[in-house]
């Protein structure tokens, strides 16, 4: 393989940030002289003991100027003690190495037979998220709640770029930076297939000017593919919102995801929602924003 060969290349940082992170001691590994140690975590040679492959060759694929075989990623896996998420991200970076044209960079336009499906979603705000979290389509509920969604220009409609530029968003989460974390770790994930694509690398790039704590976390290499969870925003209007959270492959295209917020009936939530949903069911089409009609809160 070549040493230019970028899943490659990105495989071998990856893994020189786990093995970084990993104390010794927890090993069962001798701690070693006081300053023996000039960087942190385990040393090649102790990774490559580990999984009983000789130095260089473990230092070769650190450097990207190697793809290691199944077996010898597996043991890697195991060795360097990488989570679920973690291993896939190591397994999709080898195994698209041998690619010999990167996938495409953007995902299709939303068909209208899934625009209709978030249309039908009266009381579920929905949306859809494209490739480098690109959103791309969305039902009234989810434009009354996600700060002028469908006024931004297309550009604008990214996760990310919300998150790190839009000022609002550090009081809309009540733990923004856990929310960036996560979102710039999904990022990672989603780069996988394609790691020097033109419109990702303009992403980072831009993401990386703006934010010092974006730049510090991407080159921290975390990865995370979460499915589902809970999270509670602060809407200027509604209040503070607590959201059960899923997403969904949608068939169609891979590199899209259907993500539906819901609550628990007879919460505080599912009432504001009701009450919002039947004003959006009233409301002119220009004024869907949740900006207007009956107080909320």
């Amino acid at each position: 393989m070549s040493a230019k060969n970028p899943h490659l290349e990105e495989l071998g940082k990856f893994l020189k940030a786990r093995r970084s992170e990993l104390d010794p001691a927890d090993l069962g590994l001798p701690p070693g002289e006081p300053g023996s140690r000039r960087v942190s975590g385990l040393r090649r040679e102790e990774v490559a003991a580990r999984v009983a492959i000789s130095q260089d060759y473990y230092a070769r694929i650190e450097q990207g100027r190697l793809a290691p075989s199944e077996p010898v990623l597996e043991a890697l896996t195991d060795a360097l003690r990488l989570t679920p998420d973690q291993r896939t991200y190591a397994e999709n970076l080898a195994r698209q190495a041998g690619r010999r044209t990167p996938p495409r960079s953007r995902s299709a336009p939303v068909r209208p037979q899934l625009q209709r499906l978030l249309d039908q979603l009266t009381d579920t705000p929905a949306f859809v998220v494209g490739k480098y979290l690109d959103i791309l389509a969305w039902n009234p509920l989810a434009a009354a709640l996600l700060l002028d969604i469908d006024k931004k220009p297309p550009k604008e409609r990214n996760h990310i770029r919300m998150l790190f530029t839009d000022p609002r968003m550090k009081n809309y989460y009540n733990d923004w930076e856990a929310m960036a974390r996560d979102g710039v770790a999904l990022l990672r994930m989603q780069a996988a297939d394609h790691p020097t694509d033109p419109q990702l690398t303009s992403l980072v790039g831009e993401m990386s000017v703006v934010s010092p704590q974006f730049r510090r976390w991407w080159a921290a290499r975390n990865v995370a593919q979460p499915k589902f969870g809970t999270k509670t925003i602060r809407h200027p209007d509604l209040g503070d919102l607590t959201f059960d959270w899923d997403s969904f492959h949608w068939s169609g295209d891979p590199d899209q995801h259907l993500t539906m917020w819901s609550a628990a009936p007879g919460s505080p939530t599912h009432e504001k929602l009701r009450i919002l949903a039947s004003w959006l069911a009233t409301a002119p089409a220009h004024d869907a924003t949740g900006k207007r009609g009956p107080s909320v809160t």
